[in-house]
């Protein structure tokens, strides 16, 4: 949990630390596992973090406005790996447009399943409709 008003970059190293916690308590081996992150964390210190921390960071490079390409060595990048990603936000997206899920009126938690269940039925209804 954070306050609103601060970035998910200054939250990133607390996270990975709690992340790299929660994997020693139930036996996960995290070497080698990709960190999929968008372009808003692209620097070299999250890099650096994440590669230290045993992961391998999958982060879109941020253009920055840059009229020409960034010289050096090419950073790592699997776009296969991004695509799941950009399906996970999207369906994230698609939940919110139901503003009961959004808010979470349900105080019961079969119920607010039940409501996540109809959204995820109304959801599916439309793509297939539509196609």
């Amino acid at each position: 949990m954070a306050p609103v008003n601060e970035t998910d970059m200054v939250l990133l190293p607390e996270g990975l630390k709690a992340l790299k916690e929660v994997a020693k308590e139930i036996g996960l081996d995290l070497r080698g596992a990709y960190l999929n992150l968008d372009g808003g964390f692209d620097s070299a210190h999250n890099r650096k973090g994440i590669f230290n921390a045993g992961l391998i960071p999958n982060i879109k490079e941020n253009p920055r406005n840059r009229k020409t390409t960034k010289r050096g060595r090419k950073r790592w990048f699997k776009a296969v790996i991004h695509a799941l990603r950009e399906r996970v936000e999207r369906t994230f997206a698609w939940e919110d447009k139901f503003k009961r899920l959004l808010l979470r009126f349900e105080s019961i938690q079969q119920r607010h399943y039940g409501m996540k269940s109809m959204a995820y039925t109304l959801i599916n209804l439309r793509h297939f409709c539509n196609a």
